[in-house]
């Protein structure tokens, strides 16, 4: 749709800027000098500078200098664990969560989930990270922050077994009545913990109950190499077969880390009846020391899209999607020994188009184009360490930083202008969140919410 001025007022105009644009086969490129066009929190039209002139708009942003992306997608994470960033350094992942991480998260109240939920989302939104996947505890109170902050999230209430049937009862609960929300920014996912702390009965029901409401699933499966040997040497089975043989591979699944893909796990996501997604967070891997990677050749090559994620602030120390795609650059082509893979312009369609199909919402988002939702980030590439531009790809990717976002839009709302947080006050979030430190991190009680032996 071409804009003139005739038309009624826009709700936002962004101009004189470079566009990341995608073609018909959904490969990178760039428009530069171009506008966007933003009505009802929809695109309407990519057009050039010169044509947006004349055009009245509500709010109008100079993007001189900068490149418009997709706002960028954190596939999974576990937002409130902000609060524990830097409580469990230099762990073995059994010590981390038995010792330190699940005796914790027993003195989890509501309030702690808000505050740091709170926290999470103003990181997320400096960014440029316009949506979230999370997978926690207390999720209405996650529910309430996304709705009050303007971000877009999908959403799911952890269970294990080890809390009988109300745990998945909870999560079915919370999923139906929150879905939609907040003006059709949050949608709801089941979510149970892993195979290795949610038995087959509950994972059969949890497929059940996904099929017959129309829900996507998003849990933990094939973290790492361990829990799949110690799968196959107890049941005779990876992960991802008890996820087949459950039925869970048959409905809409987010699957994060699966660092422990084998090979023989790969028919069966290829063939899954349902979208089956990946979520790969590979700072948190390096910092475990975990032998592998996410096998992201070999899943791209089956048709599985692999999203970027940063997994908890507690694990990762960060929320920064940016970092997490750079690294994945970096890693696949170690892991691979191939350079060619996986490129700059690889990176940045994991970290738009695929990020979005992961999260289940690829016809709406993870492209800036006529029809879809107006969630986009502004990159100022004028700094010294992004210049000279020889391939605007790469820079994106290898050069510039998270602190380059200018601004962050999601459904045409401004949520920060010029690194100005304008939907959430940090200074009163930090002050709160650091009064309830002390009662959240005591351990004296030994108690913990689960453990950890795959």
């Amino acid at each position: 749709m071409t804009p003139s001025a005739a038309d009624s007022p826009a709700e936002l105009i962004i101009s004189a800027c470079t566009v990341l644009v995608h073609d018909d086969q959904e490969r990178i490129g760039f428009r530069e000098d171009a506008a966007i066009v933003v009505r009802d929190g929809i695109v309407q039209a990519v057009t050039g500078t010169e044509a947006v002139a004349g055009l009245p708009a509500a709010e109008r942003v100079d993007a001189r200098g900068q490149v418009a992306l997709p706002g960028l997608i954190n596939c999974h994470t576990h937002a409130p664990m902000v609060a524990l960033r830097g409580l469990a350094e230099d762990l073995p992942t059994e010590e981390w969560f038995n010792d330190v991480v699940w005796p914790v998260e027993s003195n989890l109240t509501d309030r702690d989930v808000e505050w740091g939920a709170r926290l999470a989302c103003a990181e997320m939104i400096r960014a440029g990270v316009t949506c979230f996947a999370d997978h926690y505890f207390a999720m209405d109170a996650v529910a309430d922050v996304v709705a009050e902050c303007g971000m877009r999230a999908l959403l799911g209430q952890a269970f294990f077994s080890s809390q009988g049937p109300e745990g998945r009862e909870l999560s079915l609960d919370f999923a139906l009545r929150r879905r939609g929300s907040a003006g059709g920014r949050v949608t709801t996912a089941l979510a149970p913990h892993a195979p290795y702390t949610v038995d087959d009965t509950d994972l059969a029901a949890t497929a059940d109950l996904a099929r017959e409401h129309g829900l996507p699933v998003h849990l933990h499966a094939a973290e790492n190499r361990d829990q799949t040997e110690t799968s196959l040497a107890r049941h005779g089975v990876t992960p991802i077969e008890v996820l087949h043989r459950t039925g869970v591979l048959d409905t809409d699944l987010l699957l994060a880390h699966g660092t422990g893909i084998t090979d023989r796990d790969l028919p069966l996501l290829e063939r899954a009846a349902g979208r089956t997604a990946v979520a790969s967070a590979p700072r948190g891997y390096l910092k475990f020391g975990w032998p592998g990677t996410t096998p992201v050749r070999a899943l791209r090559a089956i048709g599985v899209d692999v999203g970027l994620a940063t997994d908890g602030a507690a694990s990762n120390n960060s929320l920064d999607v940016w970092e997490s795609m750079a690294l994945t650059s970096l890693v696949q082509k170690s892991a691979e020994g191939d350079p060619r893979w996986l490129t700059s312009r690889q990176a940045l369609h994991h970290a738009t188009l695929q990020s979005a199909r992961a999260v289940g919402l690829g016809d709406g988002v993870g492209s800036i184009a006529p029809g879809r939702r107006a969630d986009i980030i502004l990159v100022d590439l004028t700094g010294p360490h992004t210049r000279p531009v020889h391939d605007l790809a790469a820079t994106l990717v290898h050069s510039a930083r998270s602190a380059d976002v200018r601004t962050t839009i999601v459904d045409g709302r401004i949520l920060m202008r010029d690194r100005e947080l304008l939907s959430i006050d940090v200074p009163s979030v930090v002050q709160e969140l650091e009064e309830r430190l002390p009662a959240l991190v005591d351990r004296s009680h030994g108690r913990r919410i689960q453990e950890y032996d795959t």
